[in-house]
């Protein structure tokens, strides 16, 4: 994200009064701790479900599926998910647990696939859907891929729920989420998204304005909070798979499949841009596949929890951060490339050590395969800094199982998805 691009687009956002920036309050977690720790007990009570279905094969009912793994435990065994769709804003954890979504709203259905008209759009499209002022939850009458003509700027409180349908959007730009709340997205495939802009775009049923140039990123978080991405798969977009700037936060990134990228995910706009200190965000069962390059992700200034992912592929780093960011790494399974000068699963970025080695990066229980090595720093360092057992994220060694359902699922109904 160029800092001359957001100059530019403060000056037009003013001129033609697009989008008027009301900054969402959501004040940062004081001890963001208690939320990791919180975390983790759902990780382990979801791991006691699986150890007591395993040995005695009772049935415990579809809201204790035991698959390890404590979001899909809450919804995915349910045969009648399909009824109740909205149960799953129910079912986030970490410093995203509280977005809801569209859950207060009716259901609205897609069944138009083309027709992408960014000022104007029609009932039944996509851009229709996300731009009302009521909450939404959203989903598809069929198989589709939408082809956007213009970013697709979100509206607060809606959900676009890919279950049941394959769902593509790509090919044109993505998804912009910009000072607005409660989002999620889910069950959706995003790639190849390209840059739009030097348009006008509707924003809401009562307003449109230009946009300058975009990013291309396949989801970008600007100004935003309590935002849920889970359970999307994807790849190859112009700038970042997901990109979180200007002081958004409370975000859970869970359960996505990430390949074939450069710049994964950049959590922070500048070293300078000090709103990103309130930035908090659970990265969870994600899996990071091939193709990919840096930034899984790449953070600044605020609080990040890296739980249980499985780092299968990345050619320069895994896990970067300017800015003396938090980064609490636990239990995620990294396996290095063969190429000896890239095992390093850390990079401290624009720093000398003499700086970084006082950024509290820190890793716990995570699994280490063909000389992949973390380099803490800070607290993270010490030998000192230990949790209870009682609080450990799930072992490492179970990632790679848990991160095979990963990405746009398919659902089919009337059955567990």
């Amino acid at each position: 994200m160029m800092i001359s691009r957001s100059i530019l687009f403060s000056l037009v956002f003013l001129v033609f009064s697009f989008l008027i920036p009301t900054f969402i309050s959501s004040s940062p977690v004081q001890d963001p701790e208690l939320v990791v720790q919180e975390v983790n007990r759902q990780i382990n009570a979801s791991i006691a479900r699986r150890s007591l279905l395993a040995s005695d094969r009772r049935n415990l009912g579809y809201l204790s599926c035991g698959s390890g793994n404590p979001i899909d435990d809450c919804w995915r065994c349910d045969p009648n998910w399909e009824q109740n769709r909205q149960k799953l804003a129910d079912c986030a954890i970490g410093f995203g647990k509280n977005a809801i979504g569209g859950r207060d709203g009716k259901i609205y259905v897609v069944d138009d696939s083309g027709n992408d008209d960014p000022v104007n759009p029609k009932s039944g499209t996509l851009r229709h859907a996300v731009i009302q002022d009521e909450p939404l939850w959203i989903i598809f009458a069929k198989d589709m891929v939408i082809t956007l003509k213009e970013e697709l700027i979100m509206n607060s409180y809606k959900t676009i729920d890919g279950r049941g349908a394959s769902v593509h959007i790509a090919n044109g730009p993505c998804i912009t989420i910009q000072y607005v709340t409660n989002v999620i997205i889910h069950g959706i495939n995003i790639h190849d998204c390209k840059q739009g802009g030097n348009a006008m775009v509707r924003d809401s049923p009562r307003h449109y304005g230009w946009r300058t140039v975009s990013d291309g990123d396949g989801v970008s978080i600007f100004g935003g909070a309590h935002i849920w991405v889970d359970h999307c798969s994807l790849s190859n977009c112009n700038d970042g798979l997901i990109d979180a700037i200007h002081g958004s936060t409370a975000i859970t990134i869970s359960n996505n499949y990430m390949t074939h990228h450069d710049k994964v995910m950049l959590l922070g706009h500048s070293d300078e841009y000090t709103q990103d200190k309130n930035m908090q965000v659970t990265i969870a069962f994600n899996h990071f596949g091939e193709g990919l390059v840096q930034r899984m992700p790449r953070c600044r200034l605020g609080y990040f929890h890296v739980v249980n992912n499985d780092y299968t592929h990345w050619e320069m780093y895994a896990i970067g951060g300017s800015a003396n960011p938090t980064i609490n790494s636990q239990g995620n399974r990294f396996v290095a490339p063969n190429d000896r000068f890239s095992k390093e699963v850390t990079k401290h970025e624009d720093a000398a050590e003499s700086e970084w080695k006082n950024w509290n990066w820190r890793s716990e229980g995570d699994m280490l395969v063909n000389g992949a090595f973390f380099t803490a720093s800070g607290a993270g360092a010490s030998s000192s800094y230990a949790r209870a057992s009682s609080l450990s994220a799930r072992p490492s060694s179970l990632v790679a199982s848990i991160t095979t359902s990963s990405g746009a699922l398919l659902c089919k109904k009337g059955s567990p998805c």
